[in-house]
């Protein structure tokens, strides 16, 4: 009988501790899903007005929640990021930008950085990956969207 007590305690302190450590996150703030959801949906002409080389970017601060960056992979492609980092996105400072010296995306604030590619995190504290918006490009206009 006591050693169907002594197994019963293990058993549920065993369970105790796969629960609690199965919830746990380094930073409960660490989500895209905490950078709230602001409708995006504009166009650009990255080959004349809003000229974008391949390989270039460009800013667009008042779209998105903090901010746009637009990268131009090359004569059709292009991805679009939220600059704020996802890392803490509720500091002000949270907001990434193009290290021209590397190509890659970084939060000062935290020191995250993100591959301007596909926004995924490459060193610093942030595991999750940059927000991106949708890209269609018909060889003209750039529309950038969320589809709110």
């Amino acid at each position: 009988m006591q050693i169907q007590k002594y197994f019963t305690a293990i058993l549920l302190l065993t369970i105790i501790v796969v629960m609690t450590n199965a919830c746990k996150d380094d930073n409960p703030n660490n989500s895209n899903a905490y950078i709230p959801n602001v409708p995006v949906n504009f166009y650009i002409s990255p080959n004349t007005i809003d000229f974008i080389p391949a390989g270039g970017w460009k800013y667009y601060d008042n779209e998105g929640y903090r901010g746009i960056i637009v990268y131009r992979i090359d004569q059709y492609n292009f991805m679009a990021y939220e600059r704020t980092c996802p890392y803490d996105p509720q500091k002000d400072c949270a907001q990434v930008e193009v290290d021209q010296s590397t190509y890659t995306l970084i939060d000062s604030c935290c020191m995250s950085r993100f591959n301007i590619i596909d926004g995924s995190p490459v060193s610093g504290p942030s595991t999750y990956p940059l927000k991106y918006y949708f890209t269609e490009f018909d060889g003209n206009l750039l529309h950038i969207y969320n589809g709110n």
